[in-house]
């Protein structure tokens, strides 16, 4: 895929980086032993942040920024990284999908990162660009009917909206069918080696879980 920041972006965020994994992949329902790193990960959590010290972390406050600065509430329309985390420091289970998903979301815990991840054959076109929702723009979020994305972050094939930092559109969500992933890592607070250790885990979660060879890892900005 070819990845365009748009200036509307560059403008509020001079900063952004991010890194766009692709790989060809087999998804399963669920994977036992993923589900093992999942829980470690969310017993180390607990023990280290709470719902309030969360926002501080660097990759969430830089997106929360973000939010500001185009205009969203970023208390209402939570970027996915920090629900994620919230859900699981208030002692809730995470929501368990199939293991392509549930393995981006243990990627989002673990680095704090909003990650967008999708199935590639969905996509009209070969290019996704990276710039801010407009008002009454259609956008129906996986499981939460039409979003307003007016002033979010969002990513747009030649169709239109396909990915903002809150919610994914359900046009182009993983099923258990994807063989063809491309997942997008926002690094709003500019940290490129972050980033890039972030799609590494990826490639290693993919390798370990969906029957894949990592794919390829690449920053954009």
């Amino acid at each position: 895929m070819n990845i365009i920041v748009s200036e509307e972006i560059k403008t509020v965020c001079p900063d952004f980086v991010g890194a766009c994994v692709e790989a060809n992949v087999v998804n399963t329902p669920y994977n036992e032993l993923l589900w093992t790193e999942i829980h470690a990960a969310e017993e180390r959590f607990r023990q280290e942040l709470t719902t309030e010290s969360l926002k501080e972390l660097p990759s969430i406050a830089a997106t929360r920024a973000v939010y500001k600065k185009c205009g969203k509430d970023p208390s209402r329309y939570r970027p996915a990284s920090e629900q994620l985390i919230r859900r699981m420091l208030q002692g809730k289970e995470l929501y368990q999908i199939d293991t392509l998903v549930d393995l981006i979301n243990l990627a989002s815990i673990a680095f704090g990162y909003s990650i967008g991840g999708f199935d590639a054959s969905r996509f009209v076109g070969d290019t996704l660009k990276l710039g801010v929702g407009r008002k009454d723009e259609p956008y129906e979020g996986i499981g939460r009917g039409m979003l307003n994305i007016e002033g979010l972050p969002v990513y747009r094939d030649q169709l239109g909206g396909v990915g903002t930092p809150t919610s994914d559109n359900e046009r182009t969500k993983i099923t258990l069918g994807t063989t063809h992933l491309v997942v997008l890592i926002n690094g709003y607070d500019g940290n490129e080696q972050r980033v890039l250790d972030n799609g590494r885990f990826i490639q290693q979660l993919l390798q370990k879980y969906a029957a894949s060879d990592g794919g390829t890892v690449s920053i954009y900005r």
